[in-house]
């Protein structure tokens, strides 16, 4: 963590200079009538949003949300391991590592043969597979959750906080106009303005405003899908209980009574449990049935016999049935019209599934994450609007897969077991599936495809391990400057920055080699994409973060011959920033260049886009490629 770049400041470094001429938040100021940004809904698809645009005070952005204020319990509780990797660039990993649950193993219970109205345990799976990060996956509270991008927000320097108690009524574009095209009517959800309506203008209008979404419905979008026709409950409880796997998570089948997933959950005692209750009639919804806490808690012990759970505390609970949708874009241009949007949806507006993956939050902080930055370039100027298309692109894509493998796995889970799975001659299939799905329940199958975004490169086998299109696959390093042992992807900040990591080839070091060459390009080349693309009087590091690592150990480095670039002085003061060299690992932990499949002879550059997608792969002296690949994107600034 870097700070007082800028000039000495006391007191918490997470809490930013403010901005001047900041919007008057007082309790009887009105809502802007003009925003570069506004955001309907406050589920953690908004907030990471929220959290990313909060940190650029000159674009006005504003966040509502229907609600008099933020949740305190229920809802989704899973974080896959990519998201942890999103929030250590947000700056909370480490708080969400401390006080949640972590998921370390899975176990599966089914029928004992010997007694098939009683379960046993059958087996246990890794539930994050070695090296697949070095995040782990977690289980919390989706309130606290909500916290932590609230506290990023407040503390930035725009001071971001969302307005309470009102809700998207409806909204319109003027295709005639790029000045604020989006007019939209709110309502007052609360009643404390007598549900009056107040009208805001946009550039920009995204919906994170859930399954029921007014803004995907304003620009004629909707849900396809299908249903499972079956009940399931959820709730956290604290509660006693002589099966023994409690805090561990647990999938649970029995020969009769149905199944039941067991989550640990955050502080020590809690749980979470899925329970399934009722077959459904074709369109029947679960809610018919009025099927109670009592119900829910009746069919766990008639599942987990010979165990039986004794509940002290219901604190939160639903009843629900399984559905899947997906609408067909997640912007407002229809199928075969040449513009560029102005209204996108994300999360549960475009998206919903089964929550029994640990999917859904995760796709849908995910979907704005990608859509961040590209607001963020767009509103700067430093790309042109059409970049905002690539978002129903890349993450329609995603969203259709998510909607597929959850289909799959509810179907598995709901399955009744066979024979052979029950007396041990074959490994059940939901355990099959689970390891099958472990990439994907992780986070870290999806790969974008090749587009302008994405090279179709060439030179892949220059970094085997860091495959175009998906997400950059950290690993141990070294920082020279300070002996540091850390984590090479922990670099990146949810700052709208792309990142450009250049690995030494074996004739490289301190005094010369091609890193040299490269960084001496960069800073000063007439087609170097730092060059073209960085505005006078700003960072040199403002657009583009070039950093290099090295193969010799910290010992056999001089950091005193490193090139300037690799030690720029940024910020008010100028000051030199020493956090950008980087060396093997010499402490045993791993050697990234193995570990990532980086090509020990010839080095090469790995283009990173700000949302942690590898973009491209070329070697250390492909400067044409990397100049055309920035034109492809960046407006020329110079």
């Amino acid at each position: 963590m870097q700070f007082y770049k800028d000039g000495f400041r006391g007191g918490n470094p997470d809490i930013k200079q403010a901005a001047p001429n900041r919007r008057n938040r007082g309790v009887n100021e009105p809502l802007p009538e003009k925003v570069d940004v506004l955001i309907a809904g406050t589920g953690p698809a908004g907030l990471c949003l929220a959290a990313q645009l909060s940190q650029f005070p000159e674009i006005s952005t504003l966040i509502i949300e229907r609600m008099p204020s933020n949740i305190i319990k229920g809802k989704a509780d899973g974080i896959n391991t990519r998201t942890m990797e999103m929030f250590q660039a947000f700056g909370f990993a480490d708080k969400v590592k401390r006080e949640t649950y972590w998921v370390n193993q899975t176990a599966f219970w089914m029928p004992d043969p010997k007694n098939p109205d009683h379960i046993k345990r059958v087996g246990r799976v890794q539930d994050v597979a070695d090296d697949s990060s070095e995040m782990p996956h977690i289980l919390i509270n989706q309130a606290r959750l909500h916290e932590l991008f609230l506290e990023v927000m407040k503390n930035s320097p725009s001071r971001l906080e969302p307005d309470y108690g009102w809700e998207v009524e409806s909204l319109t574009i003027d295709p005639n106009t790029n000045d604020h095209p989006v007019t939209v009517t709110l309502k007052d959800a609360t009643g404390i303005n007598w549900w009056g309506t107040r009208t805001v203008r946009a550039n920009y209008v995204v919906g994170c405003d859930g399954a029921h979404s007014k803004v995907r419905k304003s620009i004629g979008g909707e849900l396809h899908g299908d249903a499972a026709h079956q009940a399931w409950g959820v709730m956290d409880i604290l509660a006693n209980t002589d099966f023994p796997d409690v805090r561990q998570k647990c999938l649970i089948s029995s020969a009769k009574e149905g199944n039941v997933l067991i989550l640990p959950r955050e502080g020590g005692y809690i749980f979470r449990m899925y329970v399934e209750l009722d077959k459904l009639n074709v369109g029947e919804k679960a809610a018919q049935r009025k099927l109670t806490q009592e119900d829910m808690i009746a069919a766990a012990n008639r599942i987990i016999k010979p165990y039986a759970i004794d509940v002290k505390e219901v604190v939160w609970w639903s009843i629900y049935d399984i559905g899947h949708s997906i609408t067909d874009r997640f912007d407002d241009v229809p199928e075969g019209v040449d513009r560029d949007p102005h209204v996108f949806i994300a999360g549960d507006a475009c998206h919903t599934h089964s929550p029994k993956a640990g999917q859904g939050m995760n796709v849908s902080m995910q979907d704005t994450f990608n859509l961040g930055w590209k607001l963020v370039h767009v509103l700067q100027g430093r790309a042109n609007p059409s970049l905002l298309r690539s978002y129903s692109k890349e993450r329609l894509t995603e969203a259709k897969r998510l909607v597929e493998t959850d289909h799959k796995w509810a179907r598995v889970m709901s399955a009744p077991t066979t024979q052979a799975e029950r007396d041990g001659t074959e490994e059940p299939r939901i355990i099959r599936q689970f390891k099958d799905n472990l990439e994907f329940t992780g986070g870290t199958a999806v790969k974008y495809d090749s587009s302008y975004l994405f090279a179709a490169s060439a030179h892949q086998t220059l970094a085997k391990g860091e495959e175009i299109g998906r997400r950059f696959h950290s690993a141990p390093v070294v920082r020279v400057s300070d002996a540091k042992q850390m984590q090479l992807g922990h670099v990146a900040e949810a700052d709208a920055r792309w990142r450009i990591y250049a690995f030494s080839g074996k004739a490289d070091g301190s005094q010369g080699g091609a890193i040299h060459k490269l960084s001496d390009w960069l800073e000063t080349n007439p087609n170097s994409p730092i060059v073209k693309h960085t505005r006078q009087g700003e960072d040199i590091d403002a657009v583009i973060d070039f950093r290099a690592v090295f193969q010799q150990t910290f010992e056999e480095l001089a950091y005193e011959h490193m090139p300037s670039l690799l030690k720029p002085k940024t910020g008010k003061l100028g000051l030199q920033d020493h956090e950008k060299v980087f060396c093997v690992d010499h402490k045993g932990v791993g050697d990234i260049f193995d570990m990532r499949g980086i090509n020990r002879d010839k080095g090469c550059m790995i283009v990173v886009r700000p949302d942690q997608y590898v973009a491209h792969v070329l070697p250390l002296d492909g400067y044409d490629e990397l100049s055309a690949f920035f034109a492809g994107v960046l407006i020329t600034q110079c």
